[in-house]
């Protein structure tokens, strides 16, 4: 949070307009006045502050006497929120307050599509064999893509949702996600490292968290390069009311020949080179983690083993199609088609 965003009721009119100009990268030049407690009574633009001179030109009024005391704010609580409502309204900032009203954080709703309830991990610790020799030094997840690596387009995805802790678990190569990211407060979330000691496949990591803060967790792969929209994977989720959701995506088969539907040898329908679309696994999964306990600690465990086990003890499982692109970047062809794609992507 930008500390210089907030500002004492007594300051003067002319005091507020020297901090707005220094206000930067937010969406909206917006203070928001605080009293002697650090309570949070109202919000302040340059609007606020031109309609208070046309009718008394006196900038040393105190911002206490011309602010919005009517400003829209939301209380922290550790459930999703959904935002869609504050943008009907045409709202840029939101501010965030604890139950004694001092800021807790800013929401700017040009930048964060949502607020999720998720902690993530991500995981990062694969050889990425079939890219050599792109990957003899540089980690699959940190290969270039754009204007930067294929796990940043991701973690900058996740914090437009709201997600602001994220877990990445690391083998080869690891020191050098380490040393870019750090502890990812240059980004304004937290950032740990899972070191594997042995691969534990596409589940296994999760086991070496000790414990989880948020009820569900978001699991990915770090080499996809997509827009899917989180949100609805996690509304899907809860909307089931799900003990898993698997981000999906389509994967067709093109059958070149004749199809014969047969009642024994006889031969009673068939179609012509027919198309099957069936929805595959997308690498993108949320889990509530009381199914963590299930996955062994310091063992191979994939993630698939834990969908099999689920789905044997009578579980939920769903599955929820990616609307947008998806991109698995495990080829040389892939991630051509990757460096293609994303020189055509906006900001």
């Amino acid at each position: 949070m930008k500390e210089n965003i907030l500002i004492s009721q007594e300051k003067t009119i002319l005091e507020a307009l020297q901090r707005l100009n220094t206000v930067r990268d937010v969406s909206r030049l917006i203070l928001f006045v605080i009293d002697e407690k650090q309570t949070v009574i109202g919000s302040l633009t340059d609007g606020d502050i031109r309609r208070s001179l046309t009718k008394n030109v006196d900038l040393q009024l105190k911002v206490r006497d011309i602010c919005n005391k009517n400003f829209f704010f939301e209380y922290d609580t550790p459930g999703f929120l959904n935002l869609h409502s504050y943008r009907k309204k045409n709202i840029k900032i939101l501010p965030i307050l604890g139950r004694d009203k001092r800021m807790v954080r800013l929401v700017d709703l040009e930048k964060t599509r949502s607020l999720l309830p998720l902690e993530c991990m991500i995981m990062a610790g694969g050889r990425g064999k079939r890219l050599s020799p792109l990957t003899d030094k540089i980690p699959k997840p940190m290969l270039p893509l754009g204007d930067k690596p294929i796990i940043e387009h991701n973690i900058d995805r996740l914090i437009s949702f709201g997600i602001e802790k994220i877990y990445i678990s690391v083998k080869y190569l690891g020191e050098q996600l380490q040393d870019y990211f750090g502890d990812g407060s240059k980004k304004g979330i937290r950032i740990e490292y899972v070191w594997e000691d042995e691969p534990l496949g596409t589940a296994g990591a999760l086991a070496l968290v000790t414990d989880f803060e948020t009820e569900n967790v978001l699991l990915m792969n770090s080499d996809l390069f997509t827009n899917v929209d989180f949100e609805d994977l996690y509304l899907d989720m809860v909307k089931n009311n799900s003990d898993m959701v698997v981000a999906s995506t389509e994967y067709k088969v093109d059958v070149p020949y004749a199809v014969f539907e047969t009642d024994g040898e006889k031969v009673v329908n068939f179609q012509e080179k027919p198309s099957y679309i069936y929805q595959s696994n997308a690498g993108i999964y949320i889990l509530n983690k009381k199914l963590i306990k299930g996955i062994p600690k310091n063992k191979f465990y994939d993630i698939t083993d834990l969908m099999e086990n689920l789905v044997k003890e009578g579980g939920k499982l769903n599955f929820s199609p990616i609307r947008g692109y998806w991109i698995d970047i495990g080829k040389p062809v892939d991630y051509k088609q990757a460096q293609e794609f994303v020189k055509h992507i906006k900001g």
